[in-house]
This record gives structure tokens, C-alpha cells and sequence, in this order.
């Protein structure tokens, strides 16, 4: 099992659990993309639509999606729907190309399996 080195990823995770409506829009407009007879697509384009439906077309808390996060979105609904793994085109991040200068953090998670479940 690969350790979690990432601070980027960790930081990810915490936010994600505090902002679960963006997972929920995740799901369902990558599912219409899917459903549109799409076989690719931009996982970029889908938050930006996310972007426009939570600060445009709904009224409440605003809030932010760093573009830190949106490779952390693709990987999770792959992880969660594999059968969809070649859906969204995945380059490898910074610590995945060997160029993370970042020290390991507190973060409880430890797997990626622990950080996705």
C-alpha cells in the first residue's frame, strides 16, 4: 500500500468531507456526460459547471473549489467507479512524478484506501 505523502491530498480530503454537495454535483454531472454517450471528458469542465450551478443558479453559502482539488475529484470517482477509469484522462501529480519537495504531514490517513473510504 502506497503511503500518503501529499499535503495537497490531505488538505483535499478534509475539505471534501466538509463540503460533500461538490461530490454529489461531481457524480451527477459526470453521470450525464456518461449518459450523453460521451467516452471522455474534461473532469476540469465538470467542476466549472459546479462552479456555475453553486455561484450562479443557487442561492446560499458561497464557497470555493481550489483548482488544487479537481485531480483529487477524478481519482476519487474513479477509485469509487472503475468501471469509468479511462472516463477522465489522469496525469500524474507532483509527488507522483517524483518532484514532491513536500515533508510528510500529520494527515490520519495513511492508505489510499483509508483517504477514499
Amino acid at each position: 500500500m502506497e503511503t500518503i505523502e501529499d499535503k495537497t491530498k490531505c488538505k483535499w480530503w478534509a475539505w471534501h468531507k466538509k463540503n460533500p454537495q461538490v461530490w454529489v454535483l461531481f457524480q451527477k454531472f459526470t453521470f450525464e456526460a456518461i449518459r450523453s454517450g460521451r467516452t471522455h471528458y474534461s473532469h476540469w469542465a465538470v467542476i466549472s459547471r459546479i462552479r456555475w450551478e453553486t455561484d450562479i443558479i443557487t442561492k446560499g453559502n458561497p464557497f470555493k473549489i481550489s483548482n488544487d482539488f479537481i485531480g483529487y475529484y477524478a481519482r476519487y470517482f474513479i477509485h469509487q467507479y472503475p468501471e469509468h477509469k479511462d472516463f477522465f484522462v489522469i496525469k500524474p501529480l507532483k509527488h507522483e512524478r517524483g518532484k514532491a519537495n513536500e515533508k510528510k504531514n500529520n494527515c490520519k490517513a495513511k492508505t489510499i484506501e483509508e483517504l477514499f473510504n
